[in-house]
């Protein structure tokens, strides 16, 4: 839609509209924790950037939301403003010493309604230790499911951010989760890898956790101005129809420094194209769970 004006007087009028469809929404809460696993063995593609802001959207529209951090980087950690230092307890312990999850878990910085289960570099060298243990692939599954039921208001939404590896780490947040969430960015490979990645989602499907299913795929690091961007978005939309958020995200300067504060760019930029994106992605997450209940039961 133009309004007769310069392409940034457009942008700029249809990004006050879209915000104000955002500040007069109310989303809907799920019945039950949606366990989300955000996962792609590529690295650098927006994975602990939609963790973060995702759950920090989410959490300023009233939800109850927990971060899992099972990165042993702990930048999810960092910049949702936890402490992560290698001498204090994280998920390290509770996958490794059967630690419960309520004696590791932090409040977030970023909102009340927003907790945090950081990692430590021990994360690092948990992949070794887990190989002898006992149902090494359901212990985050058993620390949480313990967790949420031992809550008297048990979280609506919970996110899992990966290594960027398809280890015991990454094995153990397909279990614990019933959806994957996979950032794709709208570069050249972007799909490389992704059918590797659909296969093992299959494989813990049949043999490990029946619940899991791929529910949605977020077009990350877009940029309006190059051809294959566009194609990029298009080939994965082409591909997973019904899976591709609508909302797609920007490149954004705003993204990439939020994390260097210890904030989403919900808190260091509200008002940013960046932070605009990523709500719109957290509403249309939340509809999209509203509506599933309903097409299950027909």
């Amino acid at each position: 839609m133009t309004h007769g004006g310069t392409p940034l007087a457009d942008q700029l009028a249809d990004e006050t509209r879209r915000r104000t469809v955002l500040d007069e929404a109310v989303l809907p809460l799920p019945a039950a924790p949606r366990v989300f696993t955000i996962s792609n063995q590529k690295g650098g593609v927006g994975k602990t950037t939609s963790a973060v802001n995702l759950a920090a959207a989410l959490a300023r529209s009233g939800a109850r939301v927990l971060v899992i951090d099972l990165d042993p980087q702990g930048n999810a950690s960092t910049a949702l403003g936890v402490d992560h230092r290698s001498d204090l307890q994280s998920v390290y312990e509770v996958l490794v010493s059967d630690l419960p999850i309520a004696d590791v878990v932090q409040r977030s910085t970023e909102h009340e309604n927003l907790d945090c289960v950081p990692a430590t570099i021990h994360l690092a060298g948990a992949e070794i230790e887990l190989v002898s243990l006992v149902a090494r692939e359901q212990r985050l599954r058993r620390a949480l499911d313990t967790h949420l039921a031992g809550m008297d208001e048990p979280y609506d939404y919970v996110f899992i951010d990966c290594p960027p590896s398809l280890g015991l780490l990454t094995i153990n947040a397909f279990v614990a989760a019933r959806e994957v969430l996979i950032p794709i960015q709208c570069e050249y490979y972007a799909l490389e890898g992704l059918s590797q990645l659909l296969s093992n989602i299959e494989l813990i499907e049949r043999h490990l956790n029946p619940d899991l299913r791929l529910s949605t795929i977020l077009l990350t690091m877009y940029d309006s101005r190059t051809n294959l961007a566009q194609q990029v978005a298009q080939e994965v939309r082409d591909h997973f129809p019904t899976q591709t958020l609508d909302t797609i995200i920007p490149r954004s300067v705003r993204v990439s420094e939020a994390p260097s504060y210890g904030q989403s760019v919900i808190t260091y930029d509200f008002t940013s194209t960046g932070s605009l994106s990523y709500r719109e992605a957290a509403a249309e997450i939340a509809w999209r769970g509203a509506q599933e209940p309903q097409e299950e039961s027909n």
